[in-house]
Order: C-alpha cells, then sequence, then structure tokens
C-alpha cells in the first residue's frame, strides 16, 4: 500500500499488510496526531492547564512524549544510558525560557533516533526495562512498539481535551 495521508497531513495507518509496517504506522498516525493538536498555537495557549487541579499541558504533553521517545527506544531498546531529555525523568515540569518550537524540536528528534535504532531489529528482538518494579525484565521490540502505540493513544485523548479547553476545536 502506498503511504497516503489524511487531509490534515497524518499519515493514514495501514489497514492491510505485515506486522511491522502497521504498528510503525500506527504509532506514526499518534505522532501526527500529537502534532496537530498543538498546530496554530502560541506559547501561552500550549501553556494551558486543562481543569483544576490538572497541571496537564500540550507543552508537558510534549516534552514528556519526548522523555517516553527516549526512554523506550534508546534506553529500553537500544540500551544506551542517555540522561533525561529536559533534565527530569517525566517531561511534564515547563520552563519559561523552553517554548513549543524548542519542545517540538526535541520531540522529533528522538523519534529520529528512536527511527534508527529500531532499522534492522526484528519485532522479537529484546531490550530490558530500566526502571520501576519490573526493571531487568525482558521486552520484545513488538511490545514496545504496541506500548508507544498505547502511550500516544491515552495522551492524545488528553490532548483533544486540552486543545478543546484552549480554542473549542475538537476532532481530527
Amino acid at each position: 500500500m502506498a503511504d497516503q495521508t489524511l487531509p490534515d497531513g497524518r499519515p493514514v495507518p495501514h489497514l492491510t499488510g505485515d506486522e511491522r509496517p502497521m504498528l510503525e504506522s500506527w504509532l506514526d498516525f499518534h505522532r501526527g496526531t500529537l502534532a496537530l493538536k498543538c498546530a496554530e498555537l502560541d506559547d501561552t495557549q500550549v501553556r494551558t492547564a486543562s481543569a483544576e487541579p490538572s497541571a496537564l499541558t500540550l507543552l508537558g504533553l510534549v516534552q514528556h512524549l519526548a522523555e517516553v521517545e527516549r526512554n523506550w527506544f534508546q534506553r529500553v531498546v537500544g540500551g544506551l544510558d542517555v540522561p533525561p531529555v529536559f533534565g527530569e525523568e517525566t517531561g511534564y515540569a515547563l520552563d519559561p525560557a523552553r517554548g513549543l518550537d524548542e519542545a517540538l524540536n526535541a520531540w522529533r528528534r528522538e523519534i529520529a533516533r528512536g527511527r534508527e535504532l529500531c532499522a534492522g531489529r526484528s519485532l522479537d528482538d529484546t531490550g530490558r526495562l530500566v526502571d520501576g518494579p519490573m526493571a531487568g525484565l525482558e521486552v520484545s521490540l513488538r511490545w514496545v512498539f504496541i506500548h508507544m502505540i498505547e502511550e500516544y493513544a491515552r495522551h492524545n485523548g488528553h490532548a483533544d481535551i486540552l486543545r478543546e479547553r484552549i480554542d473549542g476545536v475538537t476532532g481530527f
């Protein structure tokens, strides 16, 4: 199937075909959805929290997902010892000096590095969890892709609510 895009620019996930391209296309669709949720917003808008008591923001989500990309693809799959992207593990903390463009650029660099590390690996190749209650356990690249799709889908739901609060835009 030739790669197709939706009118909003997001890639259409593969509807048929082999497992690896399908998993990668669904992950790319969700990455595209996050970028779309941030489109045409200024730095003040992406710092707007959803609803009290939550401090969750679109900027925080972009930063968090940059950390998630680094953790799963570099630390777990690649076995690399790399520091957090933004100096703290979750990425949610906002720095007054860091705007959306900087966060999006860092997020895109993490995506690109993850793609490099996964190229040529089998879905059955394994890495090790580096922290948390299951530290040291093996996970397959297949599991990491599925987890990343789940992670983005969950956070894109948050992004839907945030975007609606900011300017009323819903859907997509």
